[in-house]
């Protein structure tokens, strides 16, 4: 073969120095024998490069083809000349105290097919140095400054060649020696996104406060960058770097760098926007956005990291609630916030909550009846959230008072009782005989007999019928037990309960087990006034189920908002009311006055009347308010049998139901303000100003001992009566075996 030279011009002179050479890419090009290089007019450097030598060809940015700079060289101080533009991939002069190779910094692949270069003739090298791969065993380059390689230059020789890795290089994950980031954190944050961006793992070498060493993690692979703190400053700054990968990045779906604080940083600003970003939308997200599959836990990991940051940890919640109650107070006149916690350790225990607004309409306004209920809290420190909820004028959930306890036993629902005593007691001259619906457990069982001992305390049907369908799983049964429930007469009730005989036995069994007294309408002897439920929880669960997962001082603003929203809504709709009754109450007497005209009405005196219809004959006094039906003294309201008595002696209906449920009551209900809470950044100012709150300052509650669970909390309220009850055991109809349905049977056909 002829000896070929090849020449770069006076315009584009590659200078090096003494004992400098050429570092490329790995991409070995090996040439025939007796070909030269001769580089620049004034050192001329020949290279055999046989099969015994093989040398680099190195690539430079994407502006330098084939590792050439620009057109102007540079002579150094020392007598080395270094491209004005990075040539040779060099940012600036070697630093000789790290004794590290500063290399280009673009990750460019060649690709040989049959042991020759293939490029097209006249193609130029992309934005990010890929070579494009023709079917044709000839080679042409062109460079941009005028310089060709052809075929009759020189061949290939047969040596092995290893093809990187391609990717394309995002801007915004480019490293460069010289590249500075304020702090090492930045740096490393910098170096992990890199690696996750072009999909390999990074080991790191060291790492401490003057600087910072990685390679790729795959065995074998050249890639390595290595950072260095400037003096005086915490700067850090990247010294030397070898941007090539001969690994061929990871094969795996997931990522060493993705740990659980780079899924937080990712999601973060999408967080902030929506707190209810859910960690199945995130793994979608991060998979599409930067092609790696992680397990749902870093997921949910990632996500209560940013929210901790967002709403403060659930540490801090428990130290700051002696200040949250202070604040309460300060901002609500006459409400109760106290919180108690052992003695031995200072741990939390209890926290009672109940708002002035609340207590006055309460009391002023609303029906004699509470409810009682609890759901238990998803949060780190777990516990339960015990609440006290009246029913307005309206029929709506009037929450009365809250109480926050570490575990929820006989001790802590007896504390809670004993505190609704107090409020109340302290509130009003003549504690009202009130109506409680619970689901009867014994802790409230002894709490509302040693605290309320001449309240009517009756089941919550909803618990009832809850326990009743999961012990016979008959819809017609269930819909039998909710009317005899409903009904007022005990004729009626015994009816009820001979339908159900006649389907089970052993259900009417059941069911007569349980004292009618407790649940039933037509036994019942408080008012309900037409409420056979208090699941609180079941109600307001759109947003306790939110609040549960909150740190304590958190889900207590979350429940503080809802009620301040509450308040006003309800009360700017009541003004627009024109009618004399609410609208639920409106409803109920047009019905009544309505079935009333066909009625005949008998006048024995002027209080006492009889009243008959196609349903039998109805003895009504309106002086006491009572009907025989029972339906007047049950719902506060005139049944069809008053109304006919009270049309017939032209008296108005209106003025003969109870206040609560007039609009003017209404009002009241929501005449007071439940007022926002200042940021918690000003409470230890606004408390050292008071002096009565400056003592809480340095009073310090530690979280319960109680740890929530590792895995995914459930969400699933899980009622008391079914804790420690056995499951029923499914049976396969296919394979005759248990623990699995026909539909999931896995047997061989």
């Amino acid at each position: 073969m002829a000896n070929h030279d090849l020449m770069l011009g006076q315009s584009h002179n590659l200078a090096l120095g003494q004992n400098q050479q050429v570092l490329g890419h790995n991409h070995n090009v090996g040439l025939g024998q007796n070909h030269d290089f001769r580089l620049g007019q004034s050192s001329e450097h020949h290279l055999g490069l046989g099969q015994a030598h093989d040398h680099d060809v190195g690539l430079g940015h994407a502006d330098h083809e084939l590792g050439l700079g620009q057109s102007h060289d540079q002579e150094g101080d020392d007598g080395h000349s270094y491209g004005h533009d990075n040539e040779l991939g060099v940012d600036q002069k070697p630093n000789h105290d790290d004794h590290e190779m500063a290399l280009p910094t673009q990750n460019h692949s060649m690709v040989l097919e049959n042991n020759e270069l293939a490029v097209s003739e006249g193609q130029e090298l992309d934005e990010n140095m890929e070579l494009s791969m023709v079917q044709n065993n000839e080679m042409g380059i062109e460079s941009a400054h005028g310089l060709s390689i052809q075929e009759s230059d020189f061949a290939l020789s047969p040596s092995p060649v290893i093809q990187a890795r391609m990717a394309h290089v995002n801007p915004n994950y480019e490293l460069s020696v010289g590249q500075e980031f304020p702090d090492v954190k930045s740096c490393r944050r910098a170096l992990r996104d890199t690696a996750i961006a072009l999909h390999f793992e990074m080991q790191t070498i060291k790492s401490d406060k003057t600087r910072f060493t990685a390679k790729c993690a795959t065995e074998g692979c050249p890639w390595r960058i290595h950072a260095a703190k400037l003096p005086g400053v915490p700067t850090f700054t990247i010294r030397t770097i070898i941007d090539n990968h001969t690994c061929g990045g990871i094969s795996h779906l997931g990522h060493q760098q993705a740990s659980v604080q780079w899924v937080a940083n990712s999601v973060e600003q999408r967080l902030r926007e929506n707190p209810n970003y859910k960690p199945k939308e995130i793994l979608e997200e991060l998979h599409r956005v930067h092609g790696i599959t992680l397990s749902y836990k870093q997921a949910w990991r990632g996500k209560e990291r940013i929210m901790a940051a967002m709403r403060g940890s659930f540490e801090e919640g428990y130290r700051l609630l002696p200040q949250y109650c202070e604040q309460l107070k300060r901002t609500n006149p006459g409400s109760i916030a106290s919180v108690y916690a052992c003695v031995d350790d200072n741990s939390f225990q209890r926290l009672f909550i109940s708002y002035q607004a609340s207590i006055y309409g309460f009391l002023n306004a609303c029906r004699p009846l509470l409810g009682l209920d609890r759901t238990y809290l998803k949060s780190k420190y777990l516990g339960t959230l015990l609440l006290a909820t009246g029913f307005d004028g309206d029929g709506a959930l009037f929450p009365l008072a809250f109480g926050v306890v570490d575990e929820e036993n006989d001790d802590n629902w007896m504390w809670f009782l004993s505190e609704l005593h107090n409020l109340l007691e302290i509130n009003t001259e003549n504690m009202p005989r009130l109506t409680i619906l619970s689901d009867r457990q014994k802790g409230i069982v002894d709490g509302v007999e040693a605290n309320f001992p001449t309240a009517f305390h009756g089941f919550c049907m909803r618990h009832l019928s809850d326990s009743f369908r999961k012990e016979f799983n008959n819809t017609m049964l269930v819909n039998l037990l909710w009317e005899a429930a409903q009904v007022l007469t005990v004729i009626e009730f015994e009816a009820k309960i001979l339908e159900i005989e006649e389907i089970s036995q052993d259900a009417a069994y059941w069911i007569r087990r349980i004292p009618p007294r407790l649940w039933a309408t037509a036994y019942f002897e408080g008012t309900r006034f037409g409420h056979l439920t208090a699941n609180v929880v079941e109600s307001l669960n759109a947003w306790i189920l939110e609040a549960s997962g909150l740190p304590i001082i958190q889900m207590m603003e979350y429940v503080r908002r809802q009620l301040m929203t509450w308040f006003n809504e309800r009360r700017e709709i009541s003004m627009q009311w024109t009618s004399i009754l609410v609208p639920s109450a409106e409803r109920r007497v047009l019905d009544a006055e309505e079935r009333a005209r066909t009625y005949q009405v008998l006048r024995a005196n002027e209080a006492e009347f009889e009243v008959i219809s196609h349903e039998g004959t109805n003895i009504v006094d309106i002086r006491n308010r009572c009907c025989l039906c029972r339906g007047w003294q049950l719902y506060g309201l005139p049944c069809a049998h008053a109304v006919a008595a009270l049309k017939s002696c032209r008296q108005q209906v209106n003025r003969f139901t109870e206040s609560c449920f007039t609009v003017t009551t209404y009002r009241k209900t929501y005449s007071q303000t439940i007022h926002p809470i200042p940021d918690k950044s000003l409470w230890k100012e606004l408390s050292e100003g008071d002096p009565n709150g400056s003592m809480v300052v340095d009073v310090l509650i530690n979280p319960p001992k109680s740890l929530r669970p590792p895995g995914r909390p459930r969400k699933k309220r899980v009622r008391a009566e079914d804790r420690g009850r056995v499951k029923r055991v499914v049976h396969c109809s296919r394979c005759n075996q248990t623990g699995h349905f026909r539909t999931t049977c896995a047997a061989p056909i």
